[in-house]
Formats: C-alpha cells, structure tokens, sequence
C-alpha cells in the first residue's frame, strides 16, 4: 500500500514572515514551497498569504505580474491570509478603501485596532480550547457575508473565519508554536 504524497501548499514569498508559515505549515504535516511567481502559484494545492503590509503587496503582485494569476487561483483553491493576506482576500477594504483580490465577502477595516504600539497578545476560543492569537496593526473584520462562518472572535469581531475552501486570520498563527489553525487550512486541500 502507497503512502498518500503531501500537499504541497505555497506561501507567497513577497512580504512577511512567509518562512514561520513554512515551519507552521510543515509542522502541521505539509511540504511548502515560496511563491514567487505564476509557474510557482501552478504547482502548489494551496496557498498563504502572510502578513506584511497590503499596499506594498498589491504593488509587489502587479510588479512581479502575480496579481491576475493569483485572482484566477483563489476562484478555484484553497487560499489561506493572515493579516494582510486576510485584507487582500476581501471583497472591501476601508480605512483607506484599496484593491483586493475580492475572493472572500467581507469588510475589513485596516489596522483597525490602531497603530503598532496597539499590537498585543490575547487569548481566544477556538475549536473547544484556547489559542494564542499575535495581533499585529491588525485588520478588524467589520462584515462578513451569508457564506462566511465565523470560526473566532475577539472583542465580539471575527478573527478567524472561513468560507468555502478559502480561511483568513486577522491575527498571526504562524508566531506561536500552535499549528491547529495551519492544520485546519491543510483540510481544505
């Protein structure tokens, strides 16, 4: 009897901590792979987009011509954004309003709990237990569509949802050493 191969899931190599989504990734059972370009975004089963600054990523996608094949993905894969991945996932962005990728229907408000001295640490309920979620100039989720389930909150706003194979995190899993919210991405693939 074969062994079932891994999913080979891509973390988009442009901005971020894409490599403590890497060992967060492989740590909950998958290969990786950093997303750089179109014939990488091909190869993969899924993909993350990691925090970092959303403006600068929009640009850095047109720059390196991954804006449209990255759309054209997240409309058939699975796509998983933390933080700013959560906010280029949107279907709105506001304060102030920019592009998305309009893969996920929901409203999301840029460093909506303020600035960096507003980042914090704080403890929510997730799947029965507790997790450790790392808020950094972090997005707030203002509106989520009929299709969209809210798997966390924090302060009564979701931090954590999913809808279809796609999930976003307005927080940093990738910064603790709990992989369940990676794990929970790789059953979508």
């Amino acid at each position: 009897m074969q062994d079932t191969p891994k999913k080979l899931v891509g973390v988009l190599a442009l901005q971020g901590d894409f490599e403590a989504h890497q060992k967060a990734l492989e740590a909950a059972g998958a290969d990786t792979l950093q997303v750089r370009t179109a014939e990488d975004l091909g190869r993969v089963d899924g993909l993350v987009i990691p925090g970092g600054e959303s403006t600068t990523m929009l640009k850095l996608l047109g720059y390196t011509n991954l804006l449209e094949p990255l759309r054209s993905y997240a409309a058939t894969k699975p796509v998983f954004g933390t933080c700013a991945g959560a906010i280029l996932l949107a279907t709105e962005v506001l304060h102030p309003s920019q592009h998305s990728l309009e893969a996920i229907d929901m409203t999301v408000e840029r460093n909506g709990y303020g600035r960096q001295i507003d980042s914090r640490v704080a403890t929510i309920p997730f799947q029965g237990g507790e997790l450790e979620a790392v808020f950094i100039r972090a997005p707030i989720i203002r509106r989520v569509g009929p299709s969209v389930t809210v798997l966390a909150e924090y302060q009564g706003t979701p931090v954590l949802i999913e809808a279809g194979h796609h999930l976003a995190a307005t927080f940093h899993p990738e910064l603790t050493g709990d992989s369940r919210v990676h794990a929970l991405f790789l059953s979508k693939l």
